[in-house]
């Protein structure tokens, strides 16, 4: 059995200490397997300008926010998988890194579908959908609006993925009531860190997230959930032998079963 933990709160916009010291309350004393934070956790989301996202963003592997998390690792003796914007040489990219301090892994998923003003600060993602085998556990990542996207979780499923790690920060009111399809449609388990709150920059900008973490199963289920509004943390145990059951019926395999020759559009 594998044990999950998703991180929700609401980080204040621009004070990278600050949430890094909410996020560190929030896991002490806990020993987890992998721990999802919500999209951007480090910065806040509402950038104004591209001296923000510079004076904000990390490099990787190399980065004040690296070195906290790799701390966190070594506590949690687990994997943590976290939104930050990432300072690269070719640009600033909305980011998800994955860490585990005991493997030495640091690795990124680049967000490939970026959201509204998102494409005025960050290039798309360029790195593809990817999975790691950490553990005896393979873990995907996507980051927020990649989910209405199915070729998304697919790609990740049919590259290996048990759980699909998902951190967030929804302001939309669909994505919730889309997991559990997701998980059902490619039988494997969904950890999605939203974030609560708003960012607020000035009257005419600002924007309210919906909560509602959760990790949802390969059955449709809904695991466990949080609220709208909190700061909290949900923890479940999975057993991640229930993933990539592709058998629906004695007759149907969702993988054996596709058609891609009937796929042309795709």
């Amino acid at each position: 059995m594998i044990r999950i933990g998703v991180v929700q709160f609401e980080p204040v916009f621009g004070e990278t200490e600050k949430n890094l010291a909410r996020v560190e309350s929030l896991l002490a004393g806990r020993n987890l397997d992998l721990v999802v934070l919500p999209e951007l956790f480090c910065s806040g989301y509402l950038f104004s300008s591209r001296d923000e996202v510079e004076a904000l963003a990390q490099s990787i592997p190399d980065s004040p926010v690296i070195e906290r998390m790799k701390e966190w690792s070594n506590e949690l003796n687990g994997t943590i998988v976290a939104g930050i914007p990432e300072r690269a040489a070719d640009g600033f990219y909305n980011s998800a890194v994955i860490i585990d301090a005991r493997e030495k892994l640091i690795d990124v998923y680049r967000k490939i579908h970026l959201f509204a003003e998102e494409k005025r600060w960050f290039r798309p993602g360029n790195l593809g959908f990817r999975v790691w085998s950490i553990r005896g556990l393979t873990i995907g990542i996507m980051v927020c609006f990649d989910w209405i996207f199915p070729e998304a979780c697919r790609t990740l499923m049919l590259k290996g993925a048990q759980v699909i790690a998902h951190p967030a920060n929804l302001v939309l009111p669909y994505c919730q009531r889309a997991l559990p399809i997701r998980s059902l449609e490619n039988r494997v388990f969904i950890a999605c860190a939203n974030r609560v709150g708003d960012d607020i920059r000035s009257p005419e900008r600002r924007l309210h997230f919906t909560g509602h973490s959760m990790i949802t199963g390969p059955d449709a289920s809904i695991i466990g959930e949080l609220d709208d509004a909190s700061e909290n943390m949900l923890e479940v145990e999975i057993d991640p032998a229930a993933a990539r059951n592709f058998w629906m019926t004695s007759f149907n395999h969702l993988i054996i079963d596709r058609r891609p020759e009937a796929y042309h559009p795709l």
